[in-house]
C-alpha cells in the first residue's frame, strides 16, 4: 500500500443541515473509492456537534455539504481536537459560505461579478427587477429567490428571511450556465449546464439552485466555448477561488451572457461528490478518475495543513 495514504480515515457525513442526503450520497461514493485503496474506512454519520470519532483516525473526509460541515463550524471543531481534514481551513470555509464576505473579497481582489446590495431583513433594495434574493449564510440551494418583476419582490424578500437576517440582492444575469472545478492550482474544464428545452429565461435555475442538476438539465463538459475565452473563464474561476483564500479543492458556479462576458456568482468548498456530480463529471474529463480524485483532495488537504504548521 502507498505509504503516503492515510491508514484510517473517518468519512464524516450527513450534518444537520438541509443538504444532508446529497451528503450522506456522497460520502457513499467517497467511502467506497478509498475503501478500493485499501485504506480503512469508518463512516460517521454527525448530526451535531457532539460526534465522536473511533480512535486512530490519520484523517477525517468531510462530505457534509452547506450548513456546519462548508460553513468553517466542523473545522474549528476538528482542529480544536487535533484532527486532519479534507478541504479548506475554517476561515476560508467561513468565507466562501457567507455569500456577502465573498462578495465583498471578489470586489477586493477585481473578480468580476453581478451588480449586488445588502438589506437587513425587512427592508427594500435599491435595486429594481429583475433580481436574485439570497439568504448571506445558506447552502447553495436554500432560500434563494428570482425575482422577475416588482411584484413579486415582497414575496421573495419574506421567503428568503426566513433563512437569515442578512439578504444579498443580486442582479439578475441571463446566460450560459457553467460551473469550473478547482483542484489547487488546476482548473478543470468548464462543464455546461444545459436545462432541457435548451433556451434561457427567469425560470432556468442557477447551476446552484440544483446542485446535482439531474433530469432537469444535459451537461456538456467541455463546454462549447472557444479556446481563448475557456482560458479567460478558468482564469477567472481560479482568481475568485484564490480571492477567498482558498487552496485545496472547490466549484466556482459563473454565468456567461450572450456577449461573451463571463460572471462569477460563487465558490462552492464541499461540492456534491456522488459519482453522477458535477466536481467528479469535470474530473473525468481531465482523465481523472474517481477515485484519484480522492487522493487528489487528500493530497491537497495534507499540503494545505504543511503550509500552516510551517
Amino acid at each position: 500500500m502507498n505509504k503516503q495514504l492515510p491508514k484510517k480515515i473517518a468519512v464524516l457525513m450527513g450534518g444537520p443541515g438541509s443538504e444532508r442526503n446529497v451528503s450522506l450520497a456522497t460520502a457513499a461514493g467517497v467511502s467506497k473509492a478509498l475503501r478500493s485503496l485499501g485504506i480503512e474506512i469508518v463512516d460517521v454519520d454527525v448530526r451535531d456537534e457532539n460526534f465522536e470519532l473511533p480512535p486512530g483516525i490519520d484523517l477525517a473526509f468531510d462530505c457534509i455539504h452547506g450548513t456546519f460541515g462548508e460553513d468553517g463550524q466542523l473545522q474549528k471543531i476538528l482542529e480544536g481536537r487535533g484532527v486532519s481534514y479534507t478541504g479548506d481551513d475554517a476561515e476560508g470555509s467561513r468565507i466562501a459560505f457567507d455569500k456577502i464576505l465573498s462578495k465583498e473579497k471578489f470586489r477586493e481582489h477585481n473578480v468580476v461579478t453581478p451588480e449586488w446590495e445588502v438589506i437587513d431583513a425587512g427592508q427594500k433594495p435599491k435595486m429594481s427587477a429583475p433580481l436574485v434574493v439570497k439568504p448571506a449564510r445558506q447552502g447553495s440551494t436554500v432560500g434563494i429567490m428570482i425575482v422577475k418583476n416588482e411584484n413579486e419582490l415582497d414575496g421573495a424578500l419574506k421567503e428568503a428571511a426566513k433563512y437569515d437576517r442578512k439578504l444579498l440582492i443580486e442582479k439578475f444575469v441571463s446566460g450560459r450556465e457553467l460551473t469550473i472545478g478547482i483542484l489547487g492550482d488546476q482548473a478543470l474544464p468548464i462543464l455546461e449546464i444545459i436545462p432541457k428545452g435548451g433556451f434561457y429565461d427567469f425560470n432556468t435555475k442557477y447551476p446552484f439552485l440544483n446542485p446535482q442538476a439531474g433530469a432537469s438539465a444535459e451537461h456538456v463538459c467541455p463546454a462549447k466555448i472557444d479556446p481563448g475565452l475557456t482560458q479567460k473563464i478558468q482564469e477567472l474561476a481560479l482568481a475568485a477561488f484564490r480571492a477567498l483564500g482558498l487552496v485545496v479543492y472547490g466549484r466556482v458556479d459563473v454565468l456567461l451572457t450572450e456577449a461573451g462576458e463571463p460572471f462569477v456568482l460563487e465558490v462552492n468548498t464541499i461540492p456534491g461528490m456522488t459519482e453522477t456530480s458535477l466536481l467528479p463529471e469535470a474530473a473525468a474529463a481531465a482523465g481523472i478518475t474517481y477515485v484519484n480524485l480522492c487522493r487528489r483532495i487528500m493530497e491537497l488537504s495534507r499540503a494545505r495543513e504543511d503550509r500552516t504548521e510551517q
